[in-house]
């Protein structure tokens, strides 16, 4: 059995976060903290999305956060895969970020929605092409039988991107996460870790310092 305890959690130096002097924006905040962890991580962009199957139970899968604006987190997926049907039948999502390698963890939930079908072909579009053969693929999720099915559906894929380069899926979906909680967690040695809440008021935002 592969012993979990005693492996390092966190670097010895870990960055100070003082709630007192957040911003009154949770986004301001975010922004803050997600290019700090772009100087010092990897993927700092990876986020886990969390959805509700069709029976109420838990899905979490990681993906990419595509950026952060008025409308709130954006995150891509096809409307047909377990993520888009899930959120077609409960529209709500957490995102979880965390980046070990500055003990610092945020927790986003809310409502969710999809944007407009011209916005989403364009992020569509400005994915790799590699990632656009991949998205005409389709299937996800499904059993493969045969490796070999998977390489013929991926020859017809990138034969259908080089011959369209300027077609996307209707299936292609961009969602907007607009989130009326979001935590802040900064973790300390002495284990009295830092985390702050944000909590939609109207049309501002609560500040609300939690326990550990």
């Amino acid at each position: 059995m592969v012993q979990v305890r005693g492996w390092p959690s966190f670097p010895e130096e870990l960055p100070v976060f003082k709630p007192e002097t957040a911003p009154p924006d949770p986004q301001a905040l975010f922004l803050e903290w997600l290019t700090e962890a772009g100087e010092h991580v990897l993927a700092p962009h990876a986020v886990t999305l969390s959805t509700v199957d069709a029976d109420g139970a838990p899905d979490a899968r990681v993906v990419v956060l595509k950026d952060v604006g008025a409308g709130g987190w954006a995150v891509a997926t096809s409307s047909e895969s377990p993520k888009g049907l899930q959120l077609r039948k409960d529209p709500r999502a957490a995102l979880t970020f965390f980046w070990p390698g500055r003990g610092r963890q945020v927790r986003l939930r809310g409502p969710v929605s999809p944007a407009a079908p011209e916005v989403s072909a364009a992020d569509f579009l400005a994915r790799p092409p590699a990632s656009r053969v991949e998205a005409f693929i389709g299937h996800q999720s499904q059993v493969l039988h045969d490796p070999a099915d998977l390489d013929a559906a991926a020859a017809e894929a990138e034969r259908w991107v080089e011959e369209n380069p300027d077609v996307a899926p209707e299936t292609w979906t961009r969602y907007l996460v607009d989130p009326d909680e979001a935590e802040f967690w900064q973790a300390s040695h002495d284990r009295r870790h830092v985390r702050l809440r944000y909590r939609k008021a109207g049309d501002g935002w609560v500040r609300e310092r939690l326990w550990p």
